[in-house]
């Protein structure tokens, strides 16, 4: 049976309320400009814009207006904001998603993780919700949102993790990541206490069957979102160094067109699962489940990811994305977009 943890507030309230402030600014900063652009540029109207934003039409007007009195809008719209909110929308329309957020980047050739990680957290902060059951992925980016997530208390919260754990203890294990992620919203953690990938499909059964794991996998039928990340093949560092994967298995990866994984399942430009053992023996949650999902949260960066994210668009189909401006630039570019 997956093990279930309850989490306690680690922040203090003074520093939660001054983060939730800061966040709260951003966020509404934010929509404003993402409203003035679709209404003044794209002569979408205002009840149309509503439905996209998931406010009122009088919230529109009022944030219309606003735009208007801050000198944002003149013949164009004028704010930093601008290109970003470009490639958000075009990133939208390219894959079918719901809602793309676009991290700026002060320098091109910088670490994403970190701009990535910091509006993933501040997303994640408003989009938790008491009642739901979240599923979450594992990796580097993911487990640097923590910070950056404003702690809260909800009620009936669930947060199962999709996959096994890793073989070295350190703290990207997902583990690790879901118990921290249940702990900022004092919700429950429920864990899978086994290993990301065993030796056979027999085993996968066996573990899933007679060592109480079906609750899990039955847990992953009722969600109602997915929080997850994706790796790249060209190193597979992560991987790697759990010590599931060795060099023949990478270049045999690589060799059948796999181009990432997304919870240990390695998979094609197409976004189709290669052909290959690590697919059928890794502990996780199988794709067709995560698809069932209503929100489908991708957040991921980085020149090497290019064609993992663009694979995933198709894999996971997610309506949530979430990544840095020049990895924006590169999949809207591939896409031909």
């Amino acid at each position: 049976m997956g093990r279930r943890r309850q989490g306690e507030p680690e922040n203090g309230r003074a520093a939660a309320e001054a983060s939730e402030q800061v966040v709260s600014e951003s966020r509404t900063d934010r929509l404003r400009i993402r409203a003035a652009w679709m209404y003044f540029v794209e002569q979408m109207t205002q009840n149309e814009i509503a439905d996209v934003l998931g406010v009122g039409r009088v919230t529109i007007v009022r944030m219309l207006a606003e735009a208007r009195a801050r000198n944002e809008v003149k013949i164009s719209i004028e704010s930093e904001l601008l290109e970003i909110v470009r490639l958000e929308r075009a990133l939208e329309r390219a894959f079918g998603l719901q809602q793309a957020l676009v991290a700026p980047l002060t320098d091109p050739h910088a670490d994403p993780i970190p701009a990535i990680a910091a509006k993933t957290g501040m997303f994640l902060s408003d989009a938790m919700k008491s009642g739901m059951r979240v599923g979450v992925g594992w990796g580097v980016t993911l487990f640097n949102t923590l910070p950056f997530i404003s702690a809260k208390s909800l009620t009936d919260f669930s947060v199962i993790s999709l996959l096994g754990g890793v073989g070295v203890a350190r703290r990207a294990n997902p583990a690790e990541f879901a118990w921290r992620f249940a702990q900022i919203f004092q919700g429950d953690g429920y864990l899978m206490p086994t290993p990301a990938v065993v030796d056979s499909i027999e085993t996968k059964i066996a573990l899933v069957e007679r060592c109480g794991l079906q609750e899990i996998f039955e847990m992953a039928d009722a969600l109602d979102a997915v929080l997850l990340s994706v790796g790249g093949i060209a190193s597979a560092t992560t991987f790697s160094r759990g010590g599931f994967l060795k060099e023949a298995d990478r270049e045999a990866l690589l060799a059948r067109g796999a181009v990432g994984d997304l919870l240990f399942h390695f998979y094609d430009r197409n976004g189709d699962l290669v052909d290959h053992p690590v697919n059928s023996h890794v502990m996780s949650v199988d794709v067709d489940r995560l698809r069932k999902a209503p929100i489908r949260i991708l957040t991921s960066g980085g020149a090497e990811k290019t064609e993992a994210l663009l694979g995933a668009m198709n894999l996971i189909a997610p309506t949530i994305l979430i990544t840095d401006e020049e990895s924006a630039r590169r999949m809207l570019a591939a896409h031909g977009a």
